[in-house]
């Protein structure tokens, strides 16, 4: 199985850890974000990855090359510019379209600066089993930026800010308002159907793509252990869980 690990961003939110390195390689317990999402994704199958890089790029280049790539096939999407998840992941497409006779296998994009112990087998099965476009693992908890799911489960919006209105793509009646993980499962068919250019969020293509009746489905994974580890308090509370056997 292929992966993409989103891992461009500049880290902003965890200076000044990331003043000197590359939040990829920001250590919690002794490891670094990267080998810990490898490790994850190694465990569940995945033999050949692509990591988006742009700030300290050299830096990750090295550490992998060091790390002789974990045991997988490794590739690195440099982007000069940040190209958000949509633009990033669209560069990096000829590495899932590669392989004509893979076309139908689905990748996992998951991002850098997460961890959890959500089921991805289990998640893949929901993703084949519905024939799904993309499948996002979500949950209820609170979040600035929520995204709303129909009674089967299919994308219908997203709420940008507490004082503004909904934007709404689907009609649907008391849609489930859920916190996406940033861990996705997506199919190839995806590819073609990127008509955004340059920088851009994928959630928009998800929402436009969703308007057009293409399923975008949830994943519930309310109950598995997952944390955004985007600031230094996220850092220590997720060593303080791991220490408690909490996760992985």
């Amino acid at each position: 199985m292929k992966a993409m690990i989103l891992a461009a961003g500049l880290g902003t939110r965890l200076r000044p850890l990331t003043d000197t390195r590359p939040k990829a390689l920001v250590e919690l317990s002794g490891r670094t974000l990267l080998e810990i999402t490898l490790t994850r994704l190694r465990t569940f199958g995945v033999t050949e990855a692509i990591i988006n890089v742009h700030h300290f790029a050299d830096v990750v280049i090295a550490y992998l090359k060091s790390n002789k790539n974990f045991g997988l096939r490794i590739e690195v999407s440099h982007e000069e510019i940040l190209l958000d998840t949509g633009g990033g992941l669209k560069k990096a497409a000829w590495f899932f379209l590669e392989d004509p006779a893979r076309l139908d296998e689905s990748f996992l994009l998951h991002n850098v600066d997460v961890i959890s112990n959500i089921d991805l087998a289990r998640m893949l099965q929901f993703h084949t089993e519905n024939h799904a476009l993309a499948t996002l693992a979500v949950q209820s908890r609170e979040t600035s930026r929520p995204l709303l799911f129909d009674n089967h489960l299919q994308l219908s919006g997203r709420r940008v800010g507490p004082d503004q209105e909904p934007e709404i793509v689907r009609p649907s009646a008391n849609p489930d308002s859920l916190a996406f993980s940033g861990i996705h499962l997506i199919s190839p068919r995806l590819f073609p159907m990127l008509t955004e250019q340059g920088i851009f969020s994928i959630i928009a293509s998800y929402l436009r793509l969703a308007a057009q009746g293409e399923k975008i489905l949830a994943f519930r994974a309310d109950q598995y252990y997952w944390r955004d580890l985007g600031r230094p308090a996220d850092l220590a509370q997720a060593a303080h869980d791991l220490q408690q056997k909490v996760v992985l």
